[in-house]
């Protein structure tokens, strides 16, 4: 038995007893002949005897020193349909250290999850099993790959049809025409007719079929048939039938002398008019991953040696400044450090409104300048800036494969060889039982049978609607980080929601003024006295006192007392500002307050009591303001019949407050992290599907818990690693878009499969000639060719609705 070799690192080795407990674990492997593990390059090289490197991975995770996985991408040439995923698919497994493996037929991008760091041991599997592959940089999208394929397709389509034309008018013209046949019959004659349409002919396969040859034959001698095989024994046979007529008719039995030349060029111009029509379809589903891509500059003006300079984006490095003028497109994330601006940060946020930024704010790789000069400072560059993040979780995401698929791959794989089965049979029984002369109608109905079978539609129905659904979704500002939580999502039955940052903007507000006298005035002289402070509180009604245009007196004295509020001295007349024990020190009765006090607890509301110069003065209610589209969300979700919940750290009384507000139909408030679990789990009681959304470090062990996590952008880097879908703006409207979306794109793709595998099962049994028996037609392996090439272009044009997807609630 062949011995194979794994190289590769090992996390977690701190000393000589994990390299003892790591070697164990992978010695206990069925199949390992020999481990060593070394803790100076913190690797291992382990000798495998038919072992399996995905048992070797799993037995280290359990050891708790994990195998450091890499992910590669390589970009597959040749593949036509769904068997030849399946044949790379395998060919990839076999490939010592590989522990996953994912084709995509819609993109040609195969995705890998590799212990070792070397693509050449995978671009040699898929070489040997008769297609071409190399590495795939970040960022290419599926209308980079196919261009020169959509190019090529089309002079081929261009080259065939004008060959073909002569052959199919002359041919099936005169069938239609008897004038015409009788014409050609008395001018040139019909074997000079049928030498031109032998030449006509040889010229389309051997120019632009050559590429069914090409790669079906050495599919064919390798036991393992595709799409291109079907299309060249069909074509392949309908010319070699037609040449034995022309050249030799007495080794054909009489009255069996025909050519169908026609149908051999017909067959490979169709075909490639459908892979034309599908290759620029496909571009087309790149669209998302292109925009995105297009966010970066190429270049910008760096300090160099004191010097600035304009080098290419990818010369800047962590630390660097960066100038940048107006209009300027942000090249990498950093932070200003000088000049003031207003950046479009849409991108990210989904609003319109242009952001002040001044020293000290962030800045986000892709967002625009405004009319202001800012140098800033690079702190994240190339793949660990927030635009790189979000494409690559966009090709994730458009590369992923559905539980549906393994159904799908399961059957095509036995399908090319069925289809063969098939077409040896009908020509069998045709032969066998046929009316005379039976071997034209074998011929025609075995041919037929091979031609109009469609694996490529059954292929592509599933990655081409996720490719396009996902896409959509991140032009929305939804990112499907785990493939499951696309086809989840669409059954889930309750969605819990954290409340701060999430449904709520996260910093409080003042929503109510209620002052004994002139409001205005009481206003402008708490604000004057929280201007000392630095609490969130006294920021909102500073910010409150701001947007009425209020001009604040002098204060002076400021002193905080801990826990109970502070008091100063404004224009003269001192302030006591906090709750009502603040309002006692000061020797203030604050029972006239207490009736309005408690009715805007009653409400959420966080309460602050004022007192003037000793005598009560009003109240300040302040609570975390709605975000604009958290009740449209609430309500969208309602209409689907799924159930909401409100699970949050926060008061009994403000979060039943919120959840009123929006009609939460449940509510957990006061909950430390581990609530929010027990909460979550709770939820999941009678087997409901739930998804939580949240955006804080608490929530990340809810989001782990629940079945489809949902993490805010704007929220934490712990949070969104915990997600299954991340919401790069932190708008709540998100999660109704991402719900419509994953239920638009599951619909979507049983449509396709519906297409696909009720297309193949109707029509091969009429191509085999089952109307005939019932004196109905002989389906001709021209309309077989148009069928099978109308099959593919319309799965993939029902795919490409889904870049209209809307969430009208919402809108």
């Amino acid at each position: 038995m062949t011995v194979q070799r794994l190289d590769f690192e090992i996390d977690g080795l701190s000393c000589a007893g994990c390299v003892g407990r790591a070697e164990t674990a992978i010695k206990g492997v069925s199949g390992v002949s020999g481990a060593e593990v070394n803790l100076a390059t913190k690797s291992a090289r382990v000798a495998l005897e038919g072992g399996d490197a995905q048992e070797v991975s799993r037995a280290l995770d359990t050891a708790g020193y994990p195998a450091v996985p890499h992910r590669q991408r390589l970009e597959i040439a040749g593949m036509t349909c769904a068997s030849c995923v399946a044949r790379v698919e395998s060919a990839l497994e076999q490939v010592p250290g590989v522990t996953g493996v994912t084709v995509n037929l819609a993109d040609g991008v195969a995705a890998v999850t590799t212990l070792d760091k070397d693509t050449a041991p995978l671009i040699a599997a898929v070489k040997s099993v008769g297609y071409e592959a190399r590495p795939v940089q970040t960022g290419t999208t599926a209308a980079d790959t196919v261009g020169a394929e959509i190019r090529h397709l089309r002079r081929s389509v261009v080259v065939s049809a004008i060959l073909t034309l002569p052959i199919f008018v002359v041919e099936m013209g005169g069938h239609a025409v008897p004038a015409l046949h009788d014409a050609i019959a008395a001018t040139i004659g019909m074997q000079a007719s049928w030498m031109i349409q032998f030449v006509l002919a040889t010229l389309v396969l051997a120019g632009p079929g050559r590429i069914f040859f090409a790669k079906g034959l050495p599919a064919l001698m390798r036991r393992a048939p595709d799409m291109n095989a079907l299309v060249a024994m069909g074509a392949g046979a309908a010319w070699a039938y037609s040449s034995v007529a022309t050249f030799r008719p007495g080794w054909l039995p009489a009255g069996t002398v025909a050519v169908y030349f026609e149908a051999a060029a017909v067959i490979v111009t169709l075909i490639l008019l459908g892979r034309w029509l599908e290759a620029r379809a496909k571009g087309r589903t790149g669209a998302a991953i292109k925009r995105l891509v297009g966010l970066r500059p190429d270049t910008a003006r760096v300090d160099r040696d004191g010097a600035i300079r304009e080098v290419p984006v990818g010369e800047i490095v962590r630390g660097d400044r960066v100038y940048l003028r107006a209009g300027d497109r942000i090249p990498v994330d950093g932070e200003v450090i000088d000049g003031r601006s207003f950046v479009d940060e849409s991108m990210v946020t989904g609003e319109p409104v242009a952001v002040e930024k001044t020293a000290g704010a962030a800045l986000v790789a892709g967002t625009v300048n405004g009319n202001g000069a800012l140098v800033m400072r690079a702190t994240a560059v190339g793949a660990d800036t927030m635009l790189a993040r979000i494409i690559e979780m966009v090709e994730e995401a458009q590369g992923t494969r559905l539980p549906v698929q393994d159904l799908v791959n399961r059957i095509t794989a036995w399908f090319v060889p069925v289809v063969m089965g098939v077409a040896l049979v009908t020509v069998a029984l045709w032969l066998a039982v046929g009316p005379a002369p039976a071997l034209p109608f074998a011929l025609v109905s075995g041919v037929s049978v091979l031609i109009i079978a469609c694996p490529c539609a059954m292929g592509l129905a599933t990655p081409m609607s996720i490719m396009v659904g996902t896409g959509r979704a991140a032009d929305l500002g939804v990112l499907f980080r785990r493939g499951d939580a696309l086809q989840s999502l669409q059954s889930v039955d309750v969605v819990a929601f954290d409340k701060t940052g999430t449904l709520t903007m996260g910093a409080p507000q003042v929503t109510d003024v209620a002052s004994k006298g002139d409001e205005d005035d009481f206003l402008a002289t708490v604000a004057a006295v929280e201007s000392a402070s630095d609490h969130p509180l006294a920021g909102a009604i500073v910010a409150a006192a701001e947007v009425r245009g209020l001009d604040l007196p002098q204060a002076s004295d400021v002193q905080a007392v801990p826990g109970q509020g502070l008091s100063g001295t404004a224009d003269g007349r001192s302030v006591a500002i906090g709750n009502a024990r603040m309002l006692e020190q000061a020797g203030v009765d604050a029972g006239g307050l207490t009736e309005q006090a408690e009715a805007l607890a009653r409400e959420g509301r966080t309460v602050v009591m004022v007192a003037i110069d000793g005598v009560p003065a009003g109240v300040l209610g302040l609570a975390d303001t709605l975000k604009p589209t958290a009740r449209a969300t609430v309500a969208a979700l309602h209409a689907w019949g799924v159930q909401t919940a409100l699970i949050s750290g926060d008061s009994e009384p403000a979060a039943r407050a919120i959840a009123a507000e929006l009609g939460i139909d449940h509510v957990v408030a006061g909950v430390l992290p581990d609530g929010k679990v027990a909460a979550v789990r709770d939820l999941q009681q009678g087997g409901r599907k739930l998804a939580f959304v949240g955006d804080g470090i608490n929530d990340a062990p809810a989001l782990a818990a629940a079945d489809i996590g949902i993490a805010m952008g704007s929220g934490t880097d712990v949070a969104v690693e915990s997600a299954d879908v991340v919401l790069v703006s932190g708008n709540p409207g998100g999660v109704a878009e991402a719900v419509e979306i994953s239920r638009r794109t599951l619909r979507n793709i049983w449509q396709n499969l519906g297409w696909a595998f009720g297309y193949n099962v109707a029509l091969i049994p009429v191509a085999a000639g089952l109307l005939y028996v019932f004196d109905g037609p002989l389906l001709s392996p021209q309309l077989a060719a148009g069928a099978m090439a109308l099959s593919s272009v319309l799965v993939v044009t029902n795919a490409l609705r889904l870049r209209r997807v809307k969430t009208e609630a919402l809108s």
